[in-house]
């Protein structure tokens, strides 16, 4: 991990706050002033902040939560609150979610403080599935299932997208799952075939569903094999 990432995490100090301390020549690395925050620290090394050993802190939070609508997944936000306004600070500051949602886009979201394990889930390469429950303006088109699967040619893209799934609920409810994270994919893709998507909830990433029991803005710990099933 970079020290300054590390002197952020424990300390509740900004990234920017953290430069400006190293400069300050008030952290030390193993008995040694160090200025760069791009040096890699583990757990094996002994870092001082004013003559305070600060504690290291393992990896290993990994939370599933149900965002409500008008919060976006930024840490920060000029327009709109963030989701980690529902955590303390001292959880809120090692947390980043494994993929976002847009603002009025409501469900699971990831949560952890392990990046490897984040990456698994974001990386394309991985093809991780997300499935989504979406309201539609207008009623489902006899095409839209088979458009789904052949792959959409969305706006301003050079390429179709992959090929999803489309789940017919009744005339204007599906349930949607594609393996990609295109910048507002669900939206442009009904988009694309002529309607407009007015409600949208994701309810499951990968193997892991939405606890229907979990109330917007609640959270709770993934289990074992939620967490591990991403390793698969």
């Amino acid at each position: 991990m970079r020290l300054d990432k590390f002197l952020a995490e424990t300390t509740g100090l900004t990234r920017s706050q953290s430069t400006k301390v190293l400069r300050q020549h008030r952290v030390k690395v193993n008995g040694e002033k160090v200025k760069s925050g791009a040096i890699q620290v583990s757990s094996e090394d002994q870092i001082y902040f004013d003559d305070q050993l600060l504690e290291w802190i393992e990896s290993g939070i990994y939370l599933m939560f149900n965002k409500p609508q008008g919060y976006v997944c930024a840490n920060e936000d000029g327009e709109y609150p963030t989701i980690y306004q529902f955590f303390d600070y001292s959880i809120a500051n090692k947390l980043h979610s494994a993929g976002r949602l847009d603002v009025d886009t409501t469900g699971l979201i990831l949560l952890t403080d392990d990046g490897q394990w984040s990456h698994r889930i974001t990386s394309p390469k991985h093809h991780c599935e997300k499935t989504y429950f979406v309201t539609l303006a207008d009623p489902v088109e006899n095409n839209y299932r088979e458009a789904c699967e052949q792959g959409i040619m969305l706006r301003g893209e050079l390429e179709p997208t992959k090929p999803a799934k489309l789940e017919i609920i009744d005339d204007y409810h599906v349930n949607l799952t594609i393996s990609e994270g295109r910048y507002h994919q669900v939206k442009r893709m009904f988009a694309a075939l002529g309607n407009k998507v007015i409600g949208l909830h994701r309810w499951k990433i990968g193997e892991i569903e939405l606890d229907q029991n979990l109330a917007e803005g609640e959270c709770r710990v993934l289990t074992t094999d939620e967490i591990t099933s991403f390793n698969k």
